[in-house]
C-alpha cells in the first residue's frame, strides 16, 4: 500500500474540504475523484454501510482499494456498520488513512481505536443525532477526529438538522479545553448556507456531498463558495 497520510498531519485550526463519495457517480469515479481534487478539496470521506447499522448499502473495501491508486488525498473513512471490528483491517490494507467508529456500534470501541492507531492511521468518533453528546467524552484523550451527524446517517440528500448545534458547541468545548490537536467534523445538509452555521458552532473539517458533486456551478466553484 501507498504512504499512509493520516489526519493527524493536518493542522486543526482552519477550514477543510472533504467532499463525500457517496454523492458521486460511481460510472466514472476516477474522473470525479480528480474533478474535486483539481477544485481543492483536501480530504476525501468515504461512507461505508453494511445494510443493517443503516437501512442502506454503499462500497466495500474492493472499491476503496481500486479508488487508492487514483490518488493521493487522504481517505476519512466513516465506518456505519453493527460490527465494525470485523472490517477494520480490510479497509486498513484497502488505503484508509482515517477511520471514524460509530460510539453506538458493537464491540470494544477502545480497542479498535488502539488498533487503527497501530496501523499507523488516524482514529476517530461519531454518534447519531439522537445519542447523547456525553458517550464521546470518555474517549477525548483517544481520538483525532469528532464528526458530528447533522442528518440521520444512512442517505445522502437530507436536511441539516439544526439542533445538533449545541453538541457541536460541547464538543468544541471540549477539545479547546483538553489543549488537544482533534478535529471537529460535520456531516449532513452542508450547503453554502449551512455551511457559516456548522463554522461558527466550531466545526473546522466539512464533509458535503450533493452540494459539491451536483452542484450546478461546477465542482470547482461549489468547494470555493463552501471555503469562504
Amino acid at each position: 500500500m501507498a504512504t499512509r497520510h493520516p489526519l493527524t498531519e493536518l493542522a486543526v485550526g482552519r477550514v477543510r474540504l472533504a467532499p463525500s463519495v457517496l454523492a458521486a457517480d460511481f460510472c466514472c469515479l476516477g474522473e470525479e475523484i480528480r474533478r474535486v481534487e483539481a477544485g481543492g478539496a483536501e480530504v476525501l470521506h468515504l461512507d461505508i454501510m453494511d445494510g443493517h447499522f443503516v437501512p442502506n448499502l454503499s462500497i466495500g473495501p474492493p472499491v476503496v482499494s481500486s479508488m487508492r491508486s487514483r490518488t493521493t488525498l487522504p481517505f476519512d473513512v466513516h465506518l456505519m456498520l453493527t460490527d465494525p471490528e470485523r472490517y477494520i483491517d480490510a479497509f486498513l490494507e484497502a488505503g484508509a488513512d482515517h477511520i471514524t467508529l460509530h460510539v453506538e456500534s458493537h464491540g470494544d470501541l477502545g480497542a479498535m481505536l488502539d488498533r487503527v492507531h497501530a496501523a499507523g492511521a488516524s482514529a476517530g468518533l461519531t454518534l447519531r443525532p439522537g445519542t447523547p453528546v456525553e458517550s464521546l467524552r470518555e474517549y477525548l484523550e483517544r481520538v483525532d477526529l469528532i464528526l458530528v451527524m447533522t442528518v440521520e446517517p444512512g442517505f445522502g440528500g437530507q436536511s441539516f438538522m439544526t439542533n445538533q448545534l449545541g453538541k457541536i458547541r460541547q464538543i468544541r468545548e471540549w477539545i479547546d479545553r483538553s489543549g488537544r490537536a482533534v478535529h471537529l467534523e460535520v456531516d449532513g445538509g452542508i450547503n453554502r448556507e449551512t455551511a457559516p452555521v456548522a463554522r461558527a458552532a466550531g466545526c473546522e473539517m466539512l464533509v458535503a456531498g450533493n452540494s459539491v458533486f451536483r452542484a450546478a456551478e461546477g465542482v470547482a466553484a461549489a468547494l470555493a463558495n463552501l471555503r469562504a
